[in-house]
């Protein structure tokens, strides 16, 4: 008989989607008791090799008010290319294939070595591309370069100035944009539209050498810098005048607008930071003390360029390269919201960079991109079951319904979401809230049922549906609390809830948010654990609750909740990788994994745990966005000796390159490239480390007696330990 984890797997395996509770209880009161709420992460282009696609793109009727599929019951001519609907009688053309777009908007003001390295990055990006797919290159420095790209053996570029903003409408007068016909115009946001007549986006096969030669030839921005000044740089305008380019040129098509900063935005509509050396960017503490001048008129012009694009199914990449901030935190909506990538490197020269950008255009199998574009998602519930919002890179359509609840979690009061920018690890936090009433029972064996219908643009230029039906079974709390209780997921339940944490964080204070997160854990413990009143030590946790408080604890100590020694642009690319991932990635993010060396055995993985660093071994930690190697005290000192070289020694030269070879292994797989660190004990980036494991040895313990193994921490943080206890002694308390 199958077991519930092994249950939970082949349903995520299955249909990319992982519960917080299997079983569910049967009425909104003792759905509220539960404390975690009913909700579900599911990564709609969950990879599967047995999911052969229909081979045509799903057609809608393009009447706003019906959208009926085309099916048997309609009458189709096949010479004019024409069907008709059979609900609203509308006649309806078949839209032809659309070219996937790529506009590349380049910052000029940088080091030469730098834009060097960008541009042959970017040079090396054309040939991943297919001939068909139509590219547009801005340049932007002090003004904006719009290029032209038709022109042949000659440079032309339209110039704009970097501190006025343009609507899409004159822009659209001043580039000369031909309009979509009005067929075109009324066409429904799920059909393409057919490319109107564009100098400046073109197919790469046309004009692939032009390209190169313009990237090539690229200098960097002319504008002299005075000493103790910042270049003046008009990103906000430039980000502006992609997306309108897009807007007038590709309405409600797949589209990717991939933005290479090497520094902060400092004139103009959008600038973060003064031209002034001297006056540094905002860091938390000017946010908190509201003493960041520029922030809030910058985050509510990149909000504004966020859902323009999203509204359009465009999607906006940002790829940030320089030691000091560049605005990641306002302008964090402009990936959110669409979908896109955000990626932070020290320099365009690293390999960092060079192999993320590389790894955007990975393909499947069948040599399509593992990237889609323009999705929706719609959810569709059984009566008892509405659905509170969802959590990720989306945004909400406004799509009312009956199965919509009041109570709104996260982007919430819709049951369809636009998704701009899809990939096979893009995972949403689904929320629902059981609305069936504690004195209407549910008929023995009965179950409910959630409908999730993704549509998106593939690569190939396909529109493509993907439906995920799911059904769980209802149990009343009273009778079966046993059954709800082994039906808890306590992985897919600790992202769900951080997820929220994460969401909350953005809005209010950190201390409240921590608060929040406590009373919930308190809460869960007094509803499933086992205990006399008053009495800790009589605390017990089943299995399937037991590793959760320990989630919970990693979690309050991450940098998503967490931002001393983090800038706020960190801070922003941290939640944002941790709103998109799939549960795998999320729980290392959390909980990272560390695995030890030694010659006392094959590699093992340890608890995070500061009793893990011994002088013995070799440590290699994966925290999703480091892979981080350490040696222990006499391991570093045996290195040093140079023992590794030696052929009586060889045993020790393997020890050594046994974790740099597994670290390359997820230095290869992992979106985005992970930082390498490599460290030993007293070394400066051993912080890393101490800062991640759980501090059971501390300078407070560190002599007590049976504490002799283990590194000793220099925190006053509290340990895993100290935490469970405080926790138990909560749980049991009658007082609470």
């Amino acid at each position: 008989m199958t077991t519930f984890p092994e249950f939970i797997q082949q349903n995520e395996d299955r249909d990319g989607v992982r519960f917080s509770w299997n079983v569910w209880p049967s009425s909104r009161l003792e759905a509220t008791r539960m404390v975690v709420p009913v909700a579900s992460l599911f990564t709609p282009l969950k990879e599967r090799p047995d999911l052969p696609p229909i081979q045509y793109e799903p057609l809608l009727c393009s009447r706003a008010t019906c959208r009926a599929v085309l099916n048997p019951l309609c009458q189709v001519d096949y010479r004019a290319k024409l069907w008709a609907c059979n609900f609203c009688y509308q006649r309806n053309q078949r839209g032809p294939q659309m070219p996937l777009n790529f506009l590349y908007v380049v910052d000029t003001c940088m080091e030469d070595e730098d834009l060097q390295a960008l541009k042959e990055s970017l040079q090396m990006s054309l040939s991943l591309l297919p001939p068909t797919a139509l590219v547009g290159l801005i340049t932007f420095g002090r003004m904006i370069q719009v290029h032209e790209l038709g022109c042949e053996g000659i440079s032309k570029s339209y110039v704009f100035r970097g501190t006025k903003d343009l609507s899409a409408k004159q822009l659209q007068e001043m580039l000369g944009l031909s309009k979509p016909t009005a067929a075109q115009a009324n066409r429904g946001p799920q059909q393409p539209q057919v490319p109107p007549s564009n100098r400046f986006l073109q197919p790469v096969q046309k004009i692939d050498m032009n390209l190169t030669d313009l990237l090539g030839e690229l200098q960097r921005d002319p504008w002299p810098v005075t000493q103790g000044k910042r270049p003046l740089r008009s990103l906000g305008v430039a980000l502006s005048i992609a997306v309108g380019l897009l807007e007038c040129t590709f309405p409600n098509t797949g589209a990717r607008i991939m933005t290479f900063i090497g520094g902060p935005a400092t004139q103009g509509p959008g600038m973060v930071v003064g031209d002034e050396l001297k006056t540094p960017i905002r860091s938390w503490h000017d946010i908190e003390k509201d003493n960041a001048k520029f922030m809030k008129k910058a985050t509510k012009h990149y909000e504004a360029l966020a859902n323009r694009a999203a509204a359009n199914g465009h999607i906006i990449d940002i790829y940030a390269c320089a030691l000091d901030q560049t605005g990641l935190a306002e302008m964090k909506c402009c990936t959110n919201y669409t979908g896109g990538y955000m990626v932070m490197a020290d320099s365009f020269n690293t390999s960092l960079f060079k192999q993320t950008f590389q790894r955007v255009f990975t393909k499947d199998v069948q040599g399509a991109f593992k990237m889609a574009f323009a999705g929706t998602l719609e959810i569709k519930t059984s009566r008892e079951i509405k659905i509170s919002g969802a959590i990720g890179p989306c945004i909400s359509l406004n799509a009312k319904g009956p199965c919509v609840s009041e109570n709104e979690i996260g982007t919430g009061g819709t049951c369809q979401w636009k998704i701009c920018g899809l990939d096979p690890n893009t995972t949403l936090a689904i929320y629902f809230e059981v609305v069936n009433q504690h004195n209407a029972p549910i008929p023995q064996g009965g179950r409910g049922a959630i409908q999730y219908v993704t549509q998106y643009q593939h690569s190939s230029g396909q529109r493509r549906i993907r439906v995920t039906t799911i059904a769980r079974n209802w149990a009343d709390a009273q009778t079966q609390i046993q059954n709800i209780a082994a039906s808890f997921d306590q992985e897919a339940s600790a992202i769900l809830m951080a997820r929220l944490a994460v969401y909350r964080a953005e809005s209010e204070e950190g201390p409240d948010v921590l608060r929040w997160l406590d009373r919930q854990l308190i809460r869960l413990c007094q509803k499933f654990g086992d205990y006399h009143k008053d009495d800790p030590n009589s605390f017990r946790f089943s299995e399937t609750f037991s590793l959760y408080p320990q989630f919970m604890f990693h979690l309050r100590r991450s940098p998503f909740l967490q931002v001393f020694n983090n800038s706020p642009d960190e801070s922003s690319y941290y939640r944002h990788h941790f709103m998109r991932q799939d549960l795998t990635q999320s729980l290392i993010m959390i909980q990272p994994i560390l695995y030890a060396y030694s010659f006392n055995g094959p590699p093992e993985p340890v608890l995070l745990d500061s009793s893990s660093i011994l002088p013995d071994r070799i440590l290699l930690m994966d925290t999703f966005f480091q892979i981080l190697i350490y040696h222990g005290e006499t391991v570093a000192q045996w290195r040093k000796a140079g023992y590794q070289d030696m052929p009586e020694y060889e045993n020790f030269r393997h020890l050594l390159q046994a974790p740099v070879d597994d670290a390359q292994e997820i230095l290869h797989s992992r979106f985005p490239m992970p930082r390498y660190i490599d460290t030993e004990h007293g070394g400066s980036q051993a912080r890393f480390l101490l800062s991640k494991v759980n501090p059971s040895q501390t300078h407070n313990n560190m002599y007590a007696w049976g504490q002799e193994s283990g590194a000793p921490i220099l925190t006053d943080d509290v340990s895993l330990q100290v935490f469970m206890d405080h926790l138990k002694k909560l749980a049991v308390s009658s007082a609470a």
